[in-house]
């Protein structure tokens, strides 16, 4: 019994349009090099074209970069309409301790619920619950150490959610007011103490 090699294609045409074809029919987000391979093209034609289709802004479809894959999603300012049309109209709100919880992952990813802990001075585990029901966040491996703590980073949902194509969209840490500087209340007399 021998298998059949798949007929060989020559590269396309238009690269552009068959590299759009194949993110949007993807069952999953797939890499340059997949998409390499599948166009018969090298990774760096691949990237040339999937860089041009992230700087196009001008379409209601974006291109967004997760830990090295790509997807084509819809752009963040359709998101009330695309929101309404999905009779999400009302998404539920994060609370405050979800968004304290989420900047630290997506800051500081990957990164383990003591740490999480340690930065925002309270337990996390209901909150990593809830983010990870969400799918904000999800485990992305274990601490090489005793107990090998699960570390967490962010999803492409988070990205989705935020209407960001890629991490590095995220404002730089040193542009955010530490908070000390952010509206500090002089102590009354008597609360020295």
């Amino acid at each position: 019994m021998t298998t059949e090699e798949p007929e060989s294609l020559p590269p396309p045409d238009n690269l552009r349009l068959t590299l759009e074809a194949l993110l949007l029919v993807a069952e999953s987000p797939p890499t340059i090099r997949m998409l390499a391979r599948v166009t018969g093209v090298p990774d760096a034609a691949v990237e040339s074209v999937i860089s041009e289709l992230e700087s196009d802004q001008s379409s209601g479809i974006r291109l967004r970069r997760h830990e090295g894959t790509l997807a084509l999603v819809s752009a963040p300012e359709a998101a009330p309409y695309v929101e309404r049309l999905l009779g999400l109209d009302t998404p539920p709100r994060l609370s405050k301790a979800s968004l304290e919880t989420l900047a630290i992952v997506a800051y500081h990813q990957p990164v383990t619920r003591d740490q999480i802990e340690r930065v925002r001075g309270v337990g996390a585990s209901g909150v990593i619950r809830s983010l990870r029901a969400r799918d904000l966040i999800a485990p992305s491996g274990r601490l090489d150490t005793p107990g090998q703590p699960l570390l967490w980073s962010v999803t492409p949902r988070f990205l989705d959610h935020f209407g960001l194509s890629a991490l590095d969209q995220l404002p730089p840490l040193e542009q955010l007011e530490p908070p000390a500087q952010q509206a500090v209340l002089p102590l009354e007399p008597g609360e020295e103490a």
